[in-house]
């Protein structure tokens, strides 16, 4: 089959694992990881890909993403079948089942949580992110207070600084998804060395690209993946299926 594949860059060495050992022709399309601070506004950023893909007849376009605090929601199908996980965010995809993830977050409440593409590909996209948003840091997650003052003055980047960084009070621990791919010991150590400067515990889960491979490979099957039939949209439900059509 040709397929097309949209996905967050948090996937990249995974994509590209399982692309490699795939018998499909996968065309993709890694999307920066800044894009999910927008939130619901990631909305049009997809829809434009999803459309300039529907014109060059794949058999399916798959789309690496989850709900993403409803980001996904009202994306809509072309000509072409949209597939996507069933998933509130990466981190279900990556530990490939959105049952296990939550069974680990109930016992596990306060946890951040990192990857390899966590690790290797958080750095600010001031393209793709409003000027100044509401509800996300302008300039990424891991800005540095002396970035902030640079770019805003003293007392605004103070200011800024403390409102964007006053999450990680809430956390107690950082878990590490180790997924098997080659850069995993050196992102690592960086999610452990992170850690201990926020004076986090630090724990390791092995993740897993069932989600990613199956997406890619297939089978669709309705309990892990939505199958969008052409002309439908994305719509967010309130149970544990997560998406369904529209």
């Amino acid at each position: 089959m040709q397929l097309k594949l949209i996905h967050c860059q948090v996937f990249t060495r995974e994509v590209e694992q399982v692309i490699a050992q795939s018998a499909h022709a996968v065309d993709c399309e890694s999307i920066p990881m800044g894009l999910h601070s927008l939130g619901v506004d990631m909305r049009p950023h997809l829809q434009a890909r999803i459309d300039a893909a529907d014109a060059q007849g794949y058999h399916a376009i798959l789309l690496g993403y989850a709900l993403c605090g409803r980001g996904a929601e009202g994306l809509a199908a072309g000509r072409t079948q949209l597939v996507l996980p069933r998933a509130h965010d990466c981190i279900g995809v990556l530990m490939g089942s959105r049952h296990r993830y939550a069974h680990y977050f109930q016992n596990h409440p306060g946890v951040y949580y990192r990857s390899p593409g966590w690790v290797e590909f958080q750095t600010p996209d001031l393209k793709l992110q409003p000027a100044f948003p509401a509800q996300s840091n302008p300039m990424g997650e891991q800005t540095t207070l002396e970035e902030f003052i640079a770019k805003y003055g003293d007392d605004n980047g103070h200011f800024l600084f403390e409102q964007f960084s006053s999450f990680r009070r809430r956390y107690s621990g950082l878990t590490y998804i180790s997924s098997g791919i080659a850069s995993d010991q050196a992102c690592r150590a960086q999610a452990r060395n992170e850690a201990a400067r926020q004076g986090w515990a630090f724990d390791e889960v092995a993740g897993s690209l069932t989600l990613l491979d199956r997406l890619v490979n297939g089978p669709w099957n309705a309990d892990d993946f939505l199958v969008l039939p052409p002309g439908a949209r994305i719509r967010a439900t309130l149970d544990e299926d997560i998406v369904d059509a529209l």
